[in-house]
Formats: structure tokens, C-alpha cells, sequence
């Protein structure tokens, strides 16, 4: 049976209405596809604090967290990921790749000409919608 992974997410807007992308390096699973930066809950963590704790080891700032905003499971090959996105905005520092490749800031009409990591596809189809 596949391992069940549960990841969150951070959907982080500016004061111009646009969201943080993040490129997946070279030596990350699933390379060169961007998503909204996050990663694993740890056990005993709820899902904000887990978010919280990695964009300040992944990004180096601090961001306050709002509201869940898509709940998605997808399948992969040698796993499944349950993906938890989470509405955030940066209250401390710069956002800083450490483990990207790079980050850019995009309004959400210009999402879709990203490749997307598939997990991450229904939360940008979601933030398209809203525009």
C-alpha cells in the first residue's frame, strides 16, 4: 500500500494581489515544477503550526496563517500526497530560497502559464477562479 504523505501549503499573497510561486530545484523530488511552498506535518503538529515552522526553515520569514483554502489528495507513482493549502501573508522578512531554485510573485490571471507540481494544480485552478 502507498505511504500517505500530508503536506501543507502556503498560499501567500502581496499587498499587489499576487502569489508567491516557488520552483522546485534540480534535487528535489519531483524537480523543476512550481508549487506553493510548505512542506510535511510532523506528528503531534496541527496544520498551521506546520506551516508556520517550514516557510521559516524554507523561506526565512515569518508569515501568519488564515484560512484552509484546498484539500486535495493526489496520487503519485510511489505515493500519495494529501495536500492542505493554506491562505498566509508574510508578517516578518523577505521570503528567501533556500531549497528552491527560485520564487517569484504572480498575479493569479498569469498562474496557468506555470508547470505546476500536479498536487498543487486544483489549489491554482482555485486561486484562478477567484480572479
Amino acid at each position: 500500500m502507498k505511504k500517505t504523505v500530508k503536506v501543507v501549503a502556503a498560499i501567500i499573497e502581496n499587498e499587489q494581489n499576487e502569489i508567491l510561486c516557488a520552483l522546485r530545484s534540480p534535487e528535489m523530488a519531483i524537480p523543476n515544477m512550481w508549487e506553493f511552498p510548505g512542506g510535511k506535518v510532523e506528528k503531534n503538529e496541527d496544520i498551521y503550526s506546520a506551516l508556520v515552522r517550514e516557510i521559516k526553515e524554507e523561506l526565512d520569514c515569518t508569515i501568519e496563517t488564515f484560512d484552509l483554502f484546498n484539500d486535495h489528495t493526489h496520487e503519485y507513482d510511489s505515493f500519495i500526497i494529501n495536500l492542505i493549502a493554506i491562505k498566509c501573508k508574510v508578517v516578518e522578512g523577505t521570503p528567501t530560497p533556500s531549497e528552491h531554485s527560485t520564487l517569484i510573485w504572480l498575479k493569479r490571471e498569469n498562474l496557468d502559464s506555470l508547470k505546476w507540481a500536479p498536487a498543487d494544480i486544483p489549489a491554482v485552478e482555485q486561486l484562478i477562479s477567484e480572479y
